[in-house]
């Protein structure tokens, strides 16, 4: 019998760390990981540990979420497991059994793993319908300037040069002329110029 661990975060900037103490804590000796978001169907690390699990094999993850994407996916991977005689051992939740009990305790966890992922989502949207009602809304990076600090700069451009607006302003040379681009572009599309 062997003991199989798998763990993985869903960007690069998390870190597998705890989830490969936790699994060597369980005397897991073939650790499988991988960084990829739940929601992404190629996840190649856990593919392989499918392959590589023999009957009277232990799997061990570290929350059911770690090992599959929703409630359907989670139900395929872990009753194939069943199937092939593999145990599985989910640290939160304790050894999922191939019992009717077993089952249904599976499905119910699954099914509110997906929604708690779901309800993020949706709460993720909602923020940012919110935030695309102000004006000044921007998908990606924040403004560093308020429209207020550009079109004081633009208007000292009147009568002054993109240098000394820059030591006045302390926007940069390549922002005001940006800038400047885009108003004319603008401008041009309302006169209705090409």
């Amino acid at each position: 019998m062997t003991v199989y661990g798998y763990a993985r975060v869903s960007t690069q900037s998390q870190e597998l760390e705890s989830q490969i103490q936790a699994l060597e804590n369980e005397e897991a000796t073939v650790i499988f990981q991988e960084k990829f978001t739940g929601t992404k169907t190629d996840r190649p690390q856990l593919n392989k540990l499918l392959g590589a699990l023999q009957a009277n094999d232990k799997l061990v993850v570290t929350k059911l979420d770690r090992l599959a994407r929703n409630t359907k996916e989670g139900i395929e991977i872990i009753e194939s497991l069943f199937n092939k005689g593999v145990r599985v051992h989910v640290l939160n939740l304790g050894l999922l059994e191939d019992t009717t009990i077993g089952r249904f305790f599976l499905q119910t966890l699954l099914a509110v793993a997906e929604m708690e992922r779901n309800l993020i989502v949706e709460r993720t949207q909602e923020g940012k319908a919110i935030a695309k009602q102000n004006p000044d809304y921007r998908e990606g990076r924040k403004k560093v300037y308020t429209s207020k600090q550009l079109d004081h700069a633009m208007g000292l451009l009147d009568t002054n040069s993109y240098n000394q607006v820059v030591a006045l302003t302390g926007i940069s040379k390549s922002t005001l002329i940006r800038e400047v681009k885009k108003r004319r572009i603008s401008q041009d599309k309302l006169s209705g110029k090409k």
